[in-house]
């Protein structure tokens, strides 16, 4: 019985997978109409008879009946452009009814460009929902569409989750024509390619690959490509979708791809041979490969000179390291290893958790899940009254733990410590992971001390040295060690000794600084001591 039943279930399996292969075989395409009135008809039936596609039908000839029709859909599509240059251009020129009515339309009267034929429905939902105009003729079995995109916007302004203080102000919008303008303004190079795809089944969103032709890798790009054309999915709403189907490991903490919504960054990164991809409708692009001490570097470092840097870069190293660790070594200190606190520091905390009724994990426990309440709650809540919430809220639930005896001062003084530490990790991406990995490293201490620790930050490094990013190992070029890119890792060297594009990233096109850029000014000393004693003699 239990073999017919087996045997019965994988019959079934079999023409499932033959019923979902018939359904994945492509439709043929439907053909438009040549009657202007079923081309209209069918429009309205497949919008469900929206209010905001608009349809003007117009007339062309001889003739009293309207014989085309202009279909754009309002909001999405520049109002003014259409009446400018389609509605008025047509009604302004006489064409006769012998004369080609399409073709006129098509290479004098639409005063638009990328203007082009469509003779299949597909393409043409898929261009009015895009917010072009569709230009209809009756007894044609085609349509024109028209580039009019356009309707209200958010104007550029300065990114609020990448303030910098030296640099350019502007940053990404949601549109995806804007994003790619602010990228080739940086970059004016005929190099600079550009491929567009549509993704997702329902929503058909724009995405677009942006890469410096000779410089990146034909390997990286056609990686890239490969990855998105893979994607089946039915809605892409933000680039975290993107980035959640093409990452190269998915049960990770750390992010393999990394995404900013300053266009400087991102022409940083082209110009080191990396990939961009842009998501209409979301100002954040993602940037790929990434590695793991990019996530420590901002575009600021490149501005300012090499030595200041370098110092912030060493600091955001060791904050990182605080935010993962500050509550473990505390807890580690306290439980295992008390003989390496001084005797009066030893002698105060002591006295400080005589009144505490929980082990030093518990009590970082509460302290913890309480902060993070906090923050979350700091974040959903309406600007106005965010920052109040978690300053005021902090600050009482801190003060009144204490004097409760639930949690000790010295505790209160490491969690703040490493909250603000988390804080100013440069990628929030980066600092999300150390939130988490804290929770870790916690526990460990809790069980085998600092022994705990050492094992967790062993466990941790082989993680990383796992982590691949479309195939560029994260920790390069520190693991694998390549010297000649290390001058633009922890330590940032100046800009003529940067010689060399990273390895790994770009192509053929290594070079990116001349020869003997290092300044070399003369003695300026002996030049403006030789123009005082000129200065003098000619008073004399």
């Amino acid at each position: 019985m239990s073999l017919f039943s087996l045997s019965k279930k994988m019959k079934k399996l079999k023409l499932q997978k033959k019923q979902a292969q018939q359904t994945d075989q492509p439709q043929p395409v439907k053909a438009i109409h040549s009657s202007l009135q079923d081309q209209v008809d069918y429009i309205k039936e497949k919008t469900g008879n929206s209010t905001d596609v608009n349809i003007r039908k117009l007339q062309l000839g001889d003739g009293t009946v309207p014989n085309a029709a202009v279909v754009f859909i309002e909001g999405i599509a520049d109002s003014k452009a259409i009446n400018d240059f389609i509605i008025e251009s047509v009604m302004n020129r006489s064409v006769h009814n012998s004369q080609p009515i399409f073709e006129i339309l098509l290479e004098d009267v639409v005063a638009l460009g990328d203007v082009k034929e469509i003779t299949d429905w597909e393409n043409l939902f898929l261009s009015l929902m895009s917010g072009e105009s569709i230009i209809l003729v009756d007894g044609y079995h085609k349509a024109l569409s028209a580039s009019t995109r356009g309707g209200e916007q958010r104007s550029i302004q300065e990114p609020s989750s990448q303030v910098t203080v030296r640099g350019p102000r502007d940053g990404f919008t949601e549109s995806i024509r804007t994003n790619t303008a602010l990228i080739r303004r940086r970059i004016q190079n005929p190099n600079l390619w550009m491929e567009n795809m549509k993704i997702g089944s329902v929503t058909k969103t724009d995405v677009s690959i942006m890469y410096i032709k000779g410089i990146a890798k034909e390997d990286i790009v056609e990686e890239v490509r490969n990855r998105l054309k893979r994607i089946e999915i039915d809605s892409i709403l933000e680039s975290g979708y993107i980035e959640q189907l093409i990452e190269d490991q998915a049960f990770t903490t750390f992010p393999t791809l990394y995404h900013t919504e300053r266009p400087d960054m991102v022409a940083g990164n082209l110009l080191e041979g990396r990939v961009a991809i842009i998501v209409n409708g979301t100002p954040f692009v993602l940037i790929a490969p990434a590695v793991f001490i990019q996530f420590f570097q901002s575009v600021e470092d490149y501005y300012d000179r090499a030595d200041i840097a370098t110092a912030l870069r060493f600091l955001r190293i060791l904050i990182f390291f605080i935010s993962i660790i500050g509550p473990a070594a505390y807890i580690a200190i306290t439980t295992f290893h008390q003989e390496m606190i001084p005797t009066q520091l030893l002698i105060a905390i002591a006295a400080q958790r005589e009144t505490v009724p929980f082990p030093a994990l518990v009590e970082a426990l509460i302290m913890e899940v309480s902060f993070e309440i906090l923050r979350e709650a700091g974040v959903r809540m309406p600007r106005a009254v965010g920052s109040a919430i978690s300053i005021v809220g902090a600050l009482v639930i801190g003060q009144a733990a204490v004097q409760a005896g639930i949690v000790s001062p010295a505790m209160v003084i490491v969690v703040a410590i490493t909250a603000i530490a988390n804080f100013a990790t440069p990628a929030f991406a980066v600092a999300i992971a150390a939130r988490l990995i804290r929770f870790g490293f916690m526990f460990a201490a809790a069980t085998f001390g600092f022994y705990g620790i050492i094992l967790g930050i062993i466990v941790l490094a082989v993680h990383l040295c796992s982590l691949r990013s479309f195939g560029v190992p994260y920790l390069t070029p520190m693991a694998p060690l390549i010297l000649a890119n290390f001058g633009d890792t922890i330590v940032r060297l100046p800009l003529w000794a940067q010689k060399k594009r990273p390895r790994l990233f770009s192509s053929e096109m290594e070079n990116r600084v001349g020869e003997n850029q290092k300044p070399q000014p003369p003695e300026s000393r002996g030049m403006v001591n030789s123009a005082i004693e000129k200065g003098g003699k000619d008073e004399s």
